[in-house]
């Protein structure tokens, strides 16, 4: 005996609206939410350039100059490894973030 598959009879509608569906093509579909820490190209670079100095701890060595920069009140360059940390480890970068005072 055999199986046939059929399209079901009758015009198939989208079931979403118009206006949604132009809106879910926004943003890729496996990110969880925007990147909460802003970073540019030089910032992508730097990571790239980073990790491969440190290799899988590359987030961890990013974390760590980002605190030594909030001990020593250097708001820039927290700013900077919070990014690198962040191209890395965006929950991380997200937690120090937080954590900032």
């Amino acid at each position: 005996m055999s199986i046939r598959f059929a399209a079901p009879k009758g015009a198939i509608r989208n079931r979403m609206a118009a206006s949604r569906a132009r809106l879910s093509r926004l943003r890729p579909a496996n990110d969880n939410a925007p990147p909460a820490i802003a970073s540019g190209d030089a910032a992508l670079a730097a990571a790239l350039r980073h990790f491969a100095a440190h290799g899988m701890a590359a987030a961890e060595r990013a974390l760590e100059q980002a605190e030594q920069a909030r001990i020593q009140n250097d708001a820039q360059s927290f700013a900077w490894w919070v990014a690198i940390c962040g191209q890395l480890d965006r929950q991380m970068a997200r937690r120090i973030s937080q954590s900032a005072p």
